[in-house]
C-alpha cells in the first residue's frame, strides 16, 4: 500500500508558477500509473494528470499545455510543474495510484490570487 506526503503548494499570483512535489513510502518504479488530483471547494476531486510507468503523460484539457507531470522513481517522487496558472487552478492537490488507493494524503493547497 502506497502512502504518499505532497508539497510544494503555496500562493501564487496568477501567470506564476509552482512545483509539486509527492514523496512516496515506497518504490514508485513498479507502479504503472500516478496521478494527480485537485479538489476546489463544493466540487468533486477531478484528475488532472497522469504518468506512466514508462513516462507517458496524458492531461486533463484545462491543464494541457501549461501543467508537467513527471517521476523520478530513484527518489519515489513525482512532481507537477504548473506554469501561467489561473485563479481556477486554486484547490488541494492530491497524488495517487491510478486508481486511486482508498488512502489519501493530506494534500498541498494551490491558490491562485491577486
Amino acid at each position: 500500500q502506497v502512502q504518499q506526503v505532497e508539497s510544494g503548494g503555496g500562493l501564487v499570483q496568477p501567470g506564476g508558477s509552482l512545483r509539486l512535489s509527492c514523496a512516496a513510502s515506497v518504490s514508485i518504479f513498479s507502479i504503472i500509473r500516478m496521478g494527480w488530483w485537485r479538489q476546489a471547494p463544493g466540487n468533486q476531486r477531478e484528475l488532472v494528470a497522469t504518468i506512466t510507468s514508462g513516462s507517458s503523460t496524458n492531461y486533463a484539457d484545462s491543464v494541457k499545455g501549461r501543467f508537467t507531470m513527471t517521476r523520478d522513481n530513484a527518489k519515489n517522487t513525482v512532481y507537477l510543474q504548473m506554469n501561467s496558472l489561473k485563479p481556477e487552478d486554486t484547490a488541494v492537490y492530491y497524488c495517487n495510484t491510478v486508481p486511486p488507493s482508498p488512502d489519501w494524503g493530506q494534500g498541498t493547497q494551490v491558490t491562485v490570487s491577486s
